[in-house]
This record gives C-alpha cells, structure tokens and sequence, in this order.
C-alpha cells in the first residue's frame, strides 16, 4: 500500500496531478510489471483508469466505494457537502476535517456518536493531513490529463476481473455507482458490505479482509457464495 501525494506521509502536491501517472511511475521504479490493484474511493477510481490505458499491467482490480471516471452524481449532494467545501475554503481545518468525517466514515444515515469512537479518531487524524494539505482543491478538482474518453464509457473494454465492493451506509450516488460498473464491466462481482460507509476495509475488515483474499486466489474463477 502506498499514500498517494498529499495524503499520509507522502510529499504534498504542488499543481494538479495525474494519479494513474504516479501510480504507473511507482511500479516502474519498483520493477513490479504486474499487479492486483485494490483502491477506495479516488483509489478504486484511479486503478479504473489505469486498467483501461495500460491493461497489461493489472491482474485484477477490486474497486471500494468508488465511481468511474466521467460518473456524474445527481440529485441531493451528502449532507454536510456544501459546508464542508465552505470551510475548507476558509481555512477552518478543524470543521472540514469533522465535516468530511461525517460524510465519508460516518455516512448519510449515521450520528458521530453511533460510530466507534477510537476508529472515528483515527480517521480524524488521518484525513486531516489530506485536509490540511488542501489536496483535493490542489491536485484533484481539476486533474491533470485525465483519461479520454473517461471509464464511464468504457467499462465495456476491462479485460481483467473486477470487485466492486460499496458500503451499504454510503451515499446513495456510491451505490448507484457500483451497479453502473457490475452492470456494464465483463468480468465483475459486486458485494454490498452492510453497517458500514465510505470505508468498508477499515470499519469492517473481519468482512472486507476475507472477502478480498478469496478473491485474490483466483480473480478469475471468484464466486459470490
């Protein structure tokens, strides 16, 4: 696992980035032609897009909580979305932080106070680094040279197996999301994980855990038991 730029102990970013570009770099220099790419969120997103430009590098893709390249939300934004991106703008890292908390970790049906308190920390302190950093408005609103045409049209086109994996707490426009791509990829398998949002694999992982290595054995012979 690596962190991306701008996010854990990663450098920050300085202009917009390209993250299938990193990505592809960071294989390169570590002699790795091949992989099984797991990515939540912008992660999942980015391994799409890398399996659709350089699809003799990737073995498998299992995407958690993500949306394709090119996938417009509609409708309601989350709760707290609007607020969150004003306090962001202002500087107020603390309310961003705790905003952001509450739309991804928490999710649209949950109170802070329903989650485990000494996980909701950890996710505090983690995202904050993101948040202090300003990455997203930096690097990720307005990428550089990001895949054309998008996955959104070509979901058709990945060659290796897929596992969608989506919180069922999540938003609405995530859910909506993952059925797009196991409706339309080959090769794809969808689990829903229940009690949990944005991050199934940190919440949930005596389920996420389990689930991901049976399906690294064998991508290509996997089943939903």
């Amino acid at each position: 696992r690596y962190d991306m730029r701008g996010f854990g102990q990663s450098s920050p970013v300085t202009g917009p980035a390209c993250r299938r570009d990193d990505l592809s770099r960071l294989l390169d220099h570590l002699g790795i032609a091949q992989a099984h790419l797991v990515g939540c969120s912008n992660g999942g997103q980015l391994g799409l897009d890398l399996a659709l430009e350089q699809a003799e590098r990737v073995l498998s893709l299992t995407i958690v909580n993500s949306s394709p390249s090119g996938f417009e939300p509609v409708g309601e934004p989350p709760r707290h979305m609007m607020a969150m991106f004003g306090a962001m703008q202002q500087g107020d890292v603390d309310t961003a932080n705790e905003l952001s908390v509450r739309i991804w970790f928490d999710g649209s049906s949950r109170e802070p106070d329903e989650l485990d308190q000494a996980q909701r920390q950890k996710v505090l302190d983690m995202n904050r680094i993101m948040v202090e950093r300003n990455t997203f408005f930096i690097a990720d609103m307005q990428p550089a040279r990001p895949l054309d045409p998008p996955s959104l049209t070509r979901l058709h086109d990945v060659q290796c197996p897929v596992l969608v994996v989506v919180g069922a707490l999540d938003h609405a426009e995530m859910l909506r999301a993952a059925d797009i791509m196991a409706e339309q990829i080959p090769n794809a398998h969808k689990v829903i994980i229940e009690g949990t949002a944005h991050i199934p694999s940190f919440e949930k992982p005596e389920v996420f855990n389990p689930l991901l290595v049976d399906f690294l054995k064998n991508p290509a012979a996997f089943a939903i038991s």
